[in-house]
């Protein structure tokens, strides 16, 4: 059984979770017809934050509106608030097989916190009830954040059934639902 816990960066009362919503202004990520992966993962990381009801976990958002943030500014800024854990939420695509679907995990191995975003990711897939495995990339945003971190593909907005639920208010709101929920645990 994997459990964690955070290891606290410095003397918060309340753990501090920074939620990275992908893209954002000139920037829309993925698009397909009227959806764009910044609008989703704003939504999310919205949903997240207004529901978050756990008084020893503060959650902080990097981006909170329709607003381009460089990636080296989203991870000063990341590291300047001292998190315990940061999620970066993005929404995936394959235009080669419309069947891929489900969320995807990334952690970076190059991160001094691998093990215990390794850990944290597993707990998460978990949660999502995700066939995917957790994977190991390099992306800036959780190889050069201070602290555990991952980045979560919430679904393929190029398979029907992701993306039906990806971009419905009840899947998204499902979504922030179990993050918090794993939060919440420990």
């Amino acid at each position: 059984m994997l459990t964690f816990s955070f290891t606290s960066n410095s003397t918060h009362e309340k753990k501090i979770v920074v939620i990275d919503a992908g893209h954002g202004g000139k920037d829309s990520g993925v698009k397909i017809d009227e959806f764009a992966e910044k609008k989703i993962t704003e939504e999310i990381a919205q949903k997240i934050s207004l529901l978050n009801k756990n008084d020893k976990i503060q959650i902080v958002l990097l981006r909170d509106g329709d607003n381009f943030i460089e990636i080296n500014d989203r991870v000063i800024k990341a590291n300047e608030l001292k998190p315990d854990l940061l999620i970066s939420l993005h929404v995936n695509s394959s235009s080669a097989d419309l069947t891929k679907k489900g969320s995807e995990i990334y952690v970076s191995n190059l991160n001094e916190f691998h093990a215990q975003s390794s850990e944290i990711a597993e707990k998460l897939k978990t949660k999502l009830a995700s066939e995917n495995n957790v994977k190991q990339a390099n992306f800036h945003i959780i190889r050069d954040v201070k602290c555990p971190s991952l980045l979560l593909e919430v679904g393929f907005l190029t398979n029907a059934e992701d993306k039906t639920y990806i971009t419905s208010d009840a899947g998204q709101t499902e979504i922030a639902t179990k993050i918090l929920g794993l939060l919440s645990e420990y």
